[in-house]
């Protein structure tokens, strides 16, 4: 996790050759270490990330301190400089994880950065290539040491004041989440208390379109984020910022929606500006147990007159087009501008980016891929009229109908234009909803072996 690098003895001679090239340039002048390009700061629930970029690779030392929990990195070859201090005014109150940084000249030539935590931490401290329009990146990671769960937050998010329900006419409108986190938290009860005398439980309904006794919970993945902005349009907007605030409106109408009678609540992998692993991004849907996976994006194409909208299921053998094949390239190359920390990545992170997509999950993908490009259909031009199909990283869950949506040509100046207006936006949510309401009506969800 840490990196203990050791700076390389420096002969006198040079030493002397150094001192004589200040003398005659001047000390702002010589590159007796690393220039700062830019430094960045990333909070969210799930990590904080500080970012550090540089016209040389930089080596670090670094010290973890539980108590308080605190973060010591000495970097070498480099000496405190304006580009540093404006650190520690990025840090924001409500930051999740970074409570303050404090960065000082250690010895010449090594600068000390503390970075004040605001609980236990598992930090990750590692360096990025060049790579895109980033030069040598330095990247401090901080994860809480305990993570939340998920699946905890979504029920927390019933506490908050309730969106009006959308149901079908007919429908009751009562809602049984709250009926489902209560036997939640009396089974939690149970399960700490001595356990009763044995009964005979009634076996459950069976799955029907009528209810499965649970929450539907769908993925949504907007695509990109943090270092990572995504493809740019002509004006300047970002995909990464496009794609989150559609994501957030379609969350707002799932969560207000029901499937036969069972409420629905979206789970986003990212509801930030933040970077999130493509093998993450499959992890999370996962571990939420989704019914669905939609990822949101919004690319950019080398010719303005591209464009149109595109759904995208995953390909167990060719791309169905070579524009197909192009485009899962270019995604799957996120990691490489977003950072990962390769050398740490959990096993059953990694293993998830293997194909281990299965026949039924690609046909079920296939049939949300159809409804929803028929519904974009209806309030924007297609790219192309069918569900096409490649080898997208992101799109591997082997048990989670997963579809990409290219929702418009970000590089095309007429749809970045439409991309950038709240009205288009909730025109996309909704026509996704529809998308989403049309799958679950034909292909009911199944029950799961526990009530979530």
């Amino acid at each position: 996790m840490h990196e203990h690098l050791k700076l390389q003895p420096v002969h006198r001679r040079t030493l002397l050759r150094v001192g004589s090239l200040t003398l005659l340039l001047g000390a702002q002048q010589i590159a007796r270490g690393a220039s700062i390009v830019a430094v960045r700061v990333w909070p969210a629930q799930d990590y904080s990330r500080v970012t550090i970029e540089s016209d040389q690779a930089l080596t670090t030392t670094q010290t973890f301190v539980p108590t308080p929990p605190r973060l010591a990195v000495d970097i070498h070859g480099l000496d405190l400089n304006p580009q540093l201090r404006e650190l520690v005014g990025k840090i924001r109150p409500d930051d999740p994880n970074i409570a303050a940084i404090r960065i000082g000249q250690n010895q010449p030539g090594i600068v000390r950065m503390v970075l004040d935590l605001k609980h236990d931490a598992r930090p990750q401290v590692f360096s990025l290539p060049p790579v895109a329009a980033y030069r040598n990146r330095l990247v401090l990671d901080l994860y809480p040491a305990e993570p939340q769960d998920p699946l905890a937050t979504l029920i927390a998010e019933r506490s908050a004041p309730p969106a009006p329900a959308i149901s079908a006419p007919g429908e009751p409108t009562d809602d049984p989440l709250g009926e489902l986190i209560a036997r939640q938290s009396a089974d939690g009860r149970r399960a700490s208390a001595p356990a009763p005398a044995p009964t005979v439980a009634p076996a459950p309904p069976p799955a029907s379109a009528r209810g499965t006794d649970r929450i539907i919970i769908v993925a949504l993945d907007p695509g990109h984020g943090g270092e990572d902005p995504g493809a740019s349009g002509p004006r300047g907007t970002r995909e990464k910022d496009v794609v989150l605030q559609v994501a957030l409106l379609l969350r707002d109408r799932i969560n207000a929606s029901r499937v036969g009678g069972n409420p629905m609540r979206a789970y986003l992998t990212r509801d930030a500006d933040f970077f999130v692993p493509l093998a993450t991004r499959v992890a999370k849907a996962r571990r939420v147990q989704a019914d669905l996976f939609v990822s949101i994006h919004a690319d950019a194409f080398s010719s303005p007159d591209a464009r149109g909208a595109s759904v995208f299921a995953l390909s167990q053998g060719g791309a169905s087009s070579s524009a197909a094949r192009w485009l899962a390239n270019k995604e799957n190359q996120a990691d490489l501008i977003g950072g990962v920390n390769v050398g740490v990545q959990d096993q059953h992170v990694q293993r998830a980016m293997l194909d281990m997509s299965t026949t039924a999950q690609i046909n079920d993908s296939l049939k949300l891929g159809g409804v929803l490009l028929g519904e974009i259909g209806s309030m924007a031009k297609l790219h192309k009229p069918r569900v096409e199909q490649a080898g997208f990283a992101v799109l591997k869950a082997p048990d989670i109908p997963s579809v990409l949506v290219e929702t418009a040509f970000i590089s095309n100046p007429d749809e970045e234009a439409r991309l950038r207006s709240s009205s288009y936006q909730q025109q996309l949510a909704d026509a996704l909803m529809r998308g989403i309401q049309r799958y679950f009506a034909r292909n009911p969800p199944l029950a799961r072996s526990r009530a979530v």
